[in-house]
């Protein structure tokens, strides 16, 4: 098994995101790893639309800000716990910005959550654990929150 330095978190700021983080701190200092924390933000536009659809930029702009602020304060958490701490924020689907970033960062495991839908709530919507695990260049450790 390879060393593990460099540990990805995905975070959507649900309450979710505590055992997350809580999750690859523990590992970081188990390995003496550094954590990246992830967060994207994907603002739905509906497929079909007989309007053109637009989204005003201090929406947009707002939502930023409101995401780092709060990815600030996760970073704020996890380093002062003692452990190497940097983030991303981006605008694309969650599944493919995470694995995008556990390839850039050549990350060696990657720490998400999951609700455990079944049934119809999953086939609505959808899994980004379940992709994540399908397309990381990793090992991903889900993490069963609630």
């Amino acid at each position: 098994m390879q060393a593990i330095q460099t540990i990805l978190a995905a975070v959507d700021f649900s309450p979710h995101t505590e055992t997350v983080v809580d999750a690859a701190v523990t590992f970081a200092k188990r390995f003496g790893a550094k954590i990246r924390l992830v967060h994207a933000y994907d603002i739905p536009i509906p497929l079909m639309s007989p309007y053109e659809v637009a989204i005003p930029e201090p929406y947009l702009e707002e939502t930023r800000r409101i995401a780092a602020e709060k990815l600030a304060k996760l970073v704020d958490r996890v380093a002062g716990q003692g452990v190497a701490v940097d983030s991303i924020l981006t605008e694309v689907p969650a599944a493919s910005a995470i694995v995008r970033a556990a390839e850039e960062t050549k990350a060696d495991l990657i720490v998400i959550g999951t609700r455990g839908h079944t049934g119809i709530k999953h086939l609505l919507l959808g899994s980004v654990a379940e992709r994540t695990v399908r397309h990381a260049p990793c090992p991903v450790l889900t993490v069963r929150a609630g």
